[in-house]
């Protein structure tokens, strides 16, 4: 997906978006289909995945509240046997040259969960920011007033679905308060933490 811009007047302040990849980071499947049983998947120790026909069924991504996310494939063909989410384990994301205001996710956690993201930058410094995200397990309370993305008509075990349960994919954000050019995003050891996408936010000035 490229970087997608939002259409307004010349020199008028506007958004920027440019989804990052992060497909090499994948680690854990939190997605899964029904027709297979018992399913791959593993969001969490009980072996709980959002079923696949919730959630977007390709690549071309998704749009929440205006911000475009690239996604990885979860069609029918590919939910349950492909790396779909990052669990959290110290991961270093690189990201591409540009000076981000704002870093939205897509993102659950097996519990309210909140820990620090580092950010490095192109100078050699390094600075923290809170991620906070609320949990993914639909009897729980929203908290930290991120905005819902998705949520499932109900929740995959191994060996059944339970339906009256809807697990929630929560979109994020995090603010880059120290401008600068980010290089790279270094996410909290907090394997409770699952990212399934990333999007970095630049306001510019349309010109004439």
């Amino acid at each position: 997906m490229p970087n997608l811009i939002e259409t307004a007047p010349a020199g008028v302040d506007t958004a920027v978006f440019t989804p990052v990849d992060l497909d090499g980071l994948f680690n854990g499947r939190g997605v899964s289909t029904p027709r297979r049983w018992p399913t791959t998947g593993g969001f969490n120790v009980w072996g709980n995945t959002f079923p696949a026909e919730g959630l977007p069924g390709d690549e071309s991504g998704a749009v929440v509240e205006g911000v475009p996310y690239r996604l990885p494939g979860q069609g029918p063909e590919a939910a349950g046997s492909a790396l779909d989410n990052v669990r959290c384990r110290g991961q270093s994301v690189p990201l591409p040259a540009g000076e981000p205001q704002w870093i939205h996710v897509l993102a659950a956690a097996e519990r309210r969960t909140e820990d620090e993201l580092v950010l490095h930058y192109a100078d050699g410094t390094a600075h923290r920011q809170w991620l906070r995200v609320s949990d993914f397990w639909p009897e729980t309370d929203q908290r930290f007033g991120e905005l819902l993305a998705f949520r499932t008509r109900y929740l995959m075990y191994p060996r059944h679905s339970q339906h009256n349960m809807r697990p929630s994919v929560w979109s994020q954000r995090v603010p880059v308060t120290v401008p600068g050019t980010v290089t790279a995003v270094e996410l909290p050891d907090n394997p409770a933490m699952h990212l399934f996408a990333m999007t970095l936010e630049t306001r510019r000035t349309v010109e004439a």
